[in-house]
């Protein structure tokens, strides 16, 4: 070997050792507050982490559980919080009323999550019946889909006596209340393990033109306009360990047990079996997994207006942003 190739081939090694040596480009730390602790309901984040496809994306996601004294739409919106799983059409409405910079890039549940239940010998089978009767409702959103109901119904919030109800169904269990909310996915499970099932008569607020998707997405318009990129890997990451968790139940389950012990297995089992039927309603199994339905939040505006719970319309151009959902690729999002 000449003396010149020599020079070249050391120069090559000397670049590769080089190159060898230089940092892989650090993966961005980011965090998703979540509405409420670790379970069922929120497995495709935990899936999607377990899994690595935040990783893949080139995130380093740190996954944060809510609770009854968080505000999601506050932490995302200092900045506590990169991502936010809020409530319903009516959070996402509201915080941008009060001045809350946030953005909605996705929703999980495309037909509203809960039903008003009361005993069969109640008497009490329609709206028109809560009249002069005790009704519970949880004020993290969920009023306002109580407060619409009764609008459509033709009766004032005066015309009953509404109380605020905490996580536990005992209370309604002991009927110390006429009326209560459940979510499909958890509290009406949990009547029906209690043997409760064929007792109950169900008022569900979709009878009442009354739509509300509900576990919304949430970025802040600072990190959305300065971070598209890890935003975009962010929604790419969710909706794919959506569908993962929808497709693999048992390893979802088995995801969500090694990150809470302590919850019970069948109840999460059954959780995610109910989660899935409100993930896929509606535009959720047409054009797939957290799309955003406009046409239905313009509904629900429309009724928060029509009652005075909103002074004014939004610019829903400002408060959501399908943009990012739509760059998510359709193999990954629709079943």
């Amino acid at each position: 070997m000449s003396f010149k190739s020599l020079c070249f081939m050391t120069g090559i090694a000397v670049s590769v050792a080089l190159l060898a040596a230089l940092p892989a480009a650090a993966a961005e730390k980011v965090s998703v507050r979540l509405k409420w602790l670790a379970q069922a309901q929120f497995a495709g984040f935990y899936v999607a982490k377990a899994k690595g496809f935040y990783e893949q994306g080139g995130l380093d996601l740190t996954i944060n559980p809510g609770g009854p004294n968080l505000n999601v739409e506050t932490l995302v919106a200092s900045g506590n919080d990169t991502f936010g799983l809020a409530g319903g059409t009516e959070t996402v409405l509201l915080a941008r009323e009060k001045g809350l910079p946030l953005v909605c890039i996705g929703v999980t549940v495309q037909k509203t999550p809960f039903t008003y239940v009361t005993y069969k010998d109640s008497g009490i089978t329609k709206v028109k019946d809560f009249a002069g009767k005790k009704v519970a409702t949880w004020f993290t959103g969920t009023q306002y889909t109580l407060y619409s109901m009764l609008a459509s119904a033709g009766l004032k919030q005066s015309d009953l006596t509404i109380v605020p109800q905490s996580g536990s169904m005992a209370p309604f269990i002991e009927k110390q209340f006429d009326v209560a909310a459940a979510t499909y996915y958890n509290e009406l499970n949990t009547l029906k393990e209690q043997g409760l099932g064929d007792k109950l008569t169900l008022i569900q607020p979709d009878d009442y033109g009354v739509v509300v998707q509900q576990d919304t997405v949430l970025v802040s318009e600072k990190y959305r306009n300065e971070k598209p990129a890890q935003v975009q890997a962010f929604l790419d990451a969710t909706v794919k360990g959506w569908k993962y968790a929808l497709q693999n139940k048992k390893e979802a389950i088995d995801i969500i047990m090694a990150a809470a012990p302590s919850l019970n297995r069948a109840h999460q089992e059954a959780m995610l079996d109910e989660f899935e039927k409100l993930v896929k309603a509606g535009r959720g199994s047409s054009d797939g997994i957290l799309v955003i339905d406009l046409p239905t939040v313009e509904k629900m505006q429309a009724q928060l207006i029509g009652y005075q719970a909103l002074k004014a319309p939004a610019d829903l151009s400002k408060a959501y942003d399908p943009s990012f959902w739509a760059k998510v690729p359709a193999v990954d999002k629709k079943f």
